[in-house]
């Protein structure tokens, strides 16, 4: 479906142009932000989009917590893939703070944030489905979203906002039943992917939906800082696992799947295949653990890990470093840093300023989602009022990271 129709302007005598506000409340949006369009017909002429509705301040109250109290704030970003962000802001403060992870942690945290990126793409894949009309693909697949929430409580105890892990690594080991559960997802999710594809992938209606709709060029993506899948489908092969390895990524095969022409219809294709390639970085993580010593769930660095209860309330030191942690009385290093992770949206990036203190004097969240958003008011023009809409599931705009 391409738009080579002809667009009429604001000053063109034919047209009678319609204001429609799209959002901030409106369910097909998918959350809370606006766009204000000019419509005539079902034609988009021209749009502005518009954020803010959340008023969070994240960044600013970050300036006032100890670096624990700040892991709740990321959790509120892409609230999708919650532990991507949680353990992207606990590499952050390691960086700073010139902590060495143990293998065995690295491993176990690239089991979190892939099952994290698989229940990312699982959202967003389904949802674009959804919104061309196949309920059926939707619903199905949802449920394996459910099972990745499930180990999340195994883990740690939260579903959606998890506040997983800790600075210096986890804060209790993986026990049998949360590995159970792993390899139970494992041995299902594979097959019902296997079939979620086979429902869309030649499926006439669809195609007609998203191949050619919302193309864009790999220049154009690049100048407006596009990362992620939204940028592989383009062609270019960035993925921050590769570019920066963190968490021991450079230890693992897999592949990174590109597209040709950007449109939504390539998007899909590259979600779905990074999810083939999460099971398969799962898999190898699995073996690679049992290499490992048993037991070692973080580093030794007990000024800056949170001890456990059993240790606090029995333990005359282990109170007391929990007193000055929870409390913000250890400073850290003055020094400037940036580190990113590989987020469901594209590079999350955490810069760090700290002067010494027990708080940052600024830190600024890189926000994937509001920076590939920035685009869409520009190529919704001369797009159909529905490709809009489903141009926007494809970008997979989550209303946690546009306002910070």
């Amino acid at each position: 479906m391409k738009h080579n129709q002809p667009v009429y302007t604001d000053n063109d005598p034919q047209s009678e142009l319609v204001t429609l506000n799209l959002g901030p409340t409106h369910p097909a949006t998918h959350g809370v932000f606006q766009n204000v369009l000019q419509l005539d017909g079902e034609r988009i002429v021209s749009g502005v989009s518009t954020i803010g509705y959340i008023h969070r301040a994240f960044e600013k109250i970050a300036e006032h917590r100890p670096f624990y109290q700040i892991t709740p704030l990321t959790d509120r970003l892409n609230y999708c893939s919650s532990p991507i962000n949680n353990m992207g802001w606990h590499m952050t403060v390691e960086k700073l703070l010139n902590i060495q992870i143990p293998k065995r942690v690295d491993y176990l945290r690239v089991i979190v944030m892939e099952l994290s990126r698989i229940a990312d793409h699982i959202i967003c894949n389904t949802i674009i489905a959804q919104d061309t009309g196949a309920t059926t693909t939707f619903l199905y697949l949802f449920q394996f979203r459910e099972h990745i929430y499930e180990i999340y409580e195994e883990i740690c105890g939260a579903r959606l906002t998890t506040n997983i892990g800790r600075i210096g690594g986890l804060e209790r080991d993986f026990n049998d039943i949360a590995f159970a559960k792993i390899n139970k997802f494992l041995k299902e999710f594979p097959v019902a992917l296997k079939e979620f594809e086979s429902l869309l992938n030649r499926n006439r209606i669809f195609i007609d939906r998203t191949a050619g709709v919302a193309e864009v060029k790999q220049e154009t993506a690049l100048s407006f800082g596009w990362t992620g899948p939204l940028l592989r489908a383009t062609g270019v092969d960035y993925d921050v696992r590769v570019s920066e390895p963190y968490s021991s990524y450079q230890d693992f095969d897999f592949e990174i799947p590109v597209g040709t022409s950007g449109d939504i219809y390539d998007r899909y294709l590259v979600r779905n295949e990074e999810m083939w390639q999460s099971v398969r970085i799962i898999e190898q993580a699995l073996e690679k653990i049992k290499l490992e010593p048993k037991g070692i769930f973080h580093a030794d660095v007990p000024e800056f890990y949170l001890p456990g209860k059993e240790e606090v309330y029995n333990n005359m030191e282990a109170l007391i470093y929990h007193f000055k942690i929870v409390m913000g009385e250890i400073d850290a290093p003055k020094a400037e840093v940036y580190h990113a992770v590989e987020g469901g949206n594209g590079e999350l990036g955490f810069y760090l300023i700290n002067d010494g203190g027990r708080t940052p004097y600024r830190l600024h969240f890189r926000r994937p989602s509001f920076i590939n958003y920035s685009m869409f008011a520009k190529m919704s023009e001369g797009m159909l009022l529905s490709d809009a809409i489903i141009n926007m599931s494809s970008m997979n705009i989550i209303a946690g990271e546009l306002d910070a």
